[in-house]
């Protein structure tokens, strides 16, 4: 059991005589007692931990930093302030998993100055949440003026007090963000990105990450010894890890912490430590769900290339606006419209696209007139093959042609291992471009789509034109590669989605018959796709399939029913790497959806509605035939119907690598 402490801001201060010395020691509180942060000096080195009521889940933890010429900052400092604030409020979502969202901390504002040499102020500002905590350093302008600051090393350390199961994906590889996670003890990972995610073996879940990313290098976690584990920067080609001026603010390193694994989805931390919204035109922002010209071309059906199988033809266009339009669905996305593509366009090379030249057998005003008397609005596309220079020339043009042709919706990709072909996609120098381009899309009415991006860290609370991302790996590798085992959908929630929204591009729902390279197929059941609109969160959705497989398929009426824009979210229950089970209120109703989906395991569960208001729902459920397996008739799908109140309790099969979908309408 916690300890409940008083709601007020608890600062305790506690000062020890040492001879000629004086330590100091200061520990603040969340508003619920569930989380507290210690601070102290010790030798005049500034140090934090942190504790889940009695647990410890942090032992003293080192903070500083270290610039160029091997200047430390992080030795020799004396406190001169404290200052002590507390918030409670909420906010509305202009789109999100939950709308109203509540803001509530104490904060504690520590003041440190060297007591020699440069006499330097740093200012470290903590915040104690009840789903976990967060802090930032803060370098003001001092007397002694610095032109410019090259910080070389942060010296963040996060020392686990216990060891346990961590799910993680390797830093500085090929293939960015996109590789299937690895699941070892703390003690046994390599250089992992964040958000980076543990069962410690005291029971808690923990999630590092970090918010409000901006003008700063993005961090990895590095095994220093044992479970004891560094921050660590991604640096620039030359080995500086971050430039900056006079004064800096650095992002927000974030603990999030749950007693299970749901708590951590549930946890709105990340978006809390981001400033508020600031774009005045919203006018042009919506979700949706749309389709594409996409899976095609990784099936081998169209190529993204010019030739006899250029999939973004004026013709296939037409065509598949008109299927969107008879499926009842409102958005289209065309990838490859333009010129620039090569059979080797996704190798790291400076690969120099037209952003407004189209290829001669696409004639993208008349595709646009189509699909407004169609009823469908188009989503544009523009790859960058990581050429930088290339796209910064033409961004605007680019830009101002969509803006032309009334498209508000970019999809961007930066397919490359390094952006210009030698800067990492998280250093500096990736934070400042992705930032610059969603800044750039806003002064054009453009919402963006990344793939190939740099993390999320909550920048869509700001810029809410920031709709979705890739960053990781996604339904395409099933396509052209040995594919994505069950589970990967099971650990994604927990892992990568902790950090924002994905465009995963679920909905294959044409399982065996769609067939990539090699007679490559989709490591699922049908029910189970379905079920991943409501466990994936994103306010963009693709239905990834071929139009064609959707028309005709009873199945798919679910997928016209979801929403893309939530009232609330719970997770029901749920176990890393093995199952989750997720219900979402729709914003614009009273009707509830459920997404339940297993790992290569089949299982039954017990669900219990007590979710739902008072008053009688209809269950219209989509699941697993009785006789579906992985491997046997993966892609049919039952679909049934039942009367049920917040009193009863449904019981779910899903089939190995399967899942169920609900959707609960209110009667």
């Amino acid at each position: 059991m916690i300890n409940r402490f008083p709601l007020v801001l608890m600062l305790v201060v506690t000062f020890f005589s040492c001879q000629k010395e004086t330590q100091t020691r200061f520990s603040l509180v969340s508003p619920e007692g569930k989380n507290i942060i210690h601070f102290e000096l010790k030798d005049s080195k500034p140090y934090y931990s942190v504790s889940h009521g009695e647990k410890e889940v942090l032992t003293p933890s080192r903070l500083g930093f270290v610039f160029q010429d091997n200047d430390s900052l992080a030795k020799d400092f004396k406190v001169i302030n404290v200052n002590e604030s507390s918030v409670n409020d909420t906010w509305n979502q202009v789109w999100g998993e939950k709308h109203q969202i509540q803001n509530h901390y104490n904060q504690l504002t520590v003041t440190l100055q060297e007591k020699s040499n440069k006499k330097r102020k740093l200012n470290i500002e903590f915040r104690a949440f009840d789903d976990g905590v967060a802090f930032r350093y803060i370098y003001p302008e001092q007397e002694s003026i610095q032109d410019s600051i090259f910080i070389m090393n942060e010296l963040t350390e996060f020392n686990l007090k216990d060891d346990g199961d961590a799910w993680w994906i390797p830093a500085y590889k090929p293939n960015r963000y996109e590789h299937l996670f690895t699941k070892t003890n703390v003690s046994e990972i390599d250089t992992v990105h964040t958000p980076f995610t543990i069962k410690s073996n005291n029971g808690l879940y923990l999630s590092f990450h970090e918010a409000d990313l901006k003008n700063y290098a993005s961090y990895t976690v590095a095994k220093k010894e044992g479970t004891h584990l560094d921050l660590d920067l991604m640096p620039w080609h030359d080995g500086v890890k971050v430039r900056t001026t006079k004064l800096f603010k650095t992002p927000w390193r974030t603990l999030q912490i749950g007693e299970k694994p749901g708590d951590l989805i549930e946890s709105y931390l990340i978006l809390n430590l981001n400033e508020p919204n600031k774009l005045d035109d919203l006018s042009y922002i919506e979700t949706y769900k749309y389709t594409g010209i996409w899976w095609g071309m990784h099936i081998s059906k169209y190529t993204f290339w010019e030739g006899p199988k250029h999939g973004a033809s004026t013709k296939n266009s037409l065509d598949y606006i008109d299927m969107t339009n008879q499926l009842g669905i409102h958005h289209m996305l065309v990838e490859g419209w333009n010129k620039g593509w090569t059979p080797a366009w996704y190798e790291n090379k400076m690969h120099e696209f037209s952003f407004t030249e189209a290829t001669p057998d696409f004639d993208y005003q008349k595709v646009v007139d189509y699909a407004k008397e169609k009823g469908v609005k188009i989503i544009g596309y523009h790859e960058t093959g990581s050429n930088i220079i290339n796209y910064k020339k033409q961004i605007d043009a680019g830009m101002q042609l969509y803006k032309n042709l009334g498209i508000h919706d970019v999809k961007i990709g930066q397919v490359g291992d390094m952006l210009n072909m030698k800067e990492w996609h998280g250093s500096q120098f990736g934070v400042q471009y992705y930032r610059w381009v969603l800044e750039k899309a806003a002064q054009y009415q453009l919402t963006v789509n990344f793939h190939e991006p740099i993390k999320a860290t909550g920048e869509r609370r700001t810029y809410p034109n920031m709709m979705a991302r890739e960053g990781a790996r996604g339904q395409e590798y099933n396509a052209w590669s040995e594919g994505n085992p069950p589970n990967h959908t099971v650990i994604l929630p927990f892992t990568r989605m902790l950090s924002g929204p994905m465009d995963f591009t679920p909905g294959i729902l044409d399982i065996m018959e769609t067939k990539g390279f090699n007679n490559r197929r989709v490591h699922t059941t049908a029910a189970k796709q379905l079920a991943l609109y409501v466990v994936f969160y994103s306010p963009i959705q693709m239905l990834a399939d071929l139009p064609e497989n959707y028309i005709g398929n009873p199945a798919f009426r679910f997928l016209t029913d979801v929403p893309t824009d939530w009232e609330d979210t719970k997770v029901l229950n749920a176990e890393i790497g093995e199952y989750i089970t997720t219900v979402r209120k729709d914003l614009k109703s009273k009707d509830w959806y459920l997404g339940s989906i297993t790992n290569e395991k089949s299982r039954e569960l017990e669900i219990d509605l007590s979710f739902l208001e008072n008053g009688k729902y209809e269950a219209q459920i989509y699941a697993d035939a009785s006789d579906t397996t992985l491997e046997h008739n993966p892609e049919k799908v039952d679909i049934s119907k039942q009367e049920v109140t917040a009193q009863d309790k449904l019981k779910l099969k899903l089939a190995t690598g399967g899942g169920t979908a609900i959707r609960f309408k209110k009667l």
